[in-house]
């Protein structure tokens, strides 16, 4: 067994999957169009969907905004350089939540940044 996809609703597509090719730098994998039933899909990631679990976007029809709730907590990506990645989120006119910094009690270097619809992601540095 394995993880797949996380799917996050979202209310622009066209929005969202440029914050997630071109701020973040995912591929778009594949996108579907359901009009009888009033959704669209996008998958994004770094890597093919069967060698690493992808984000699927789903837009419904007239749905613009959600309330994310409390029990999601966030998408954690890698990243060779936090600062950077924050940079770029902030030069794209996103939002960064938490600065570049230790993860309390570790020495992880994290930052938290906000996609366009509110949803937590978390960069990870790695070398």
């Amino acid at each position: 067994m394995r993880i797949l996809h996380t799917m996050l609703r979202v209310g622009n597509m066209e929005r969202s999957v440029k914050f997630y090719t071109q701020i973040l730098g995912m591929k778009l994998l594949r996108t579907t169009e359901r009009p009888e039933q009033k959704y669209s899909l996008a998958f994004v990631g770094y890597d093919d969907e069967k060698r690493s679990a992808v984000l699927e976007l789903t837009y419904n029809y007239g749905v613009e905004r959600y309330e994310l709730g409390s029990a999601f907590g966030h998408v954690a990506i890698a990243v060779p350089d936090v600062k950077q990645a924050c940079e770029r989120v902030r030069a794209s006119g996103g939002k960064v939540t938490r600065e570049p910094g230790p993860v309390k009690g570790g020495t992880s270097v994290i930052a938290f940044v906000e996609d366009p619809d509110g949803y937590k992601l978390e960069f990870i540095e790695t070398a």
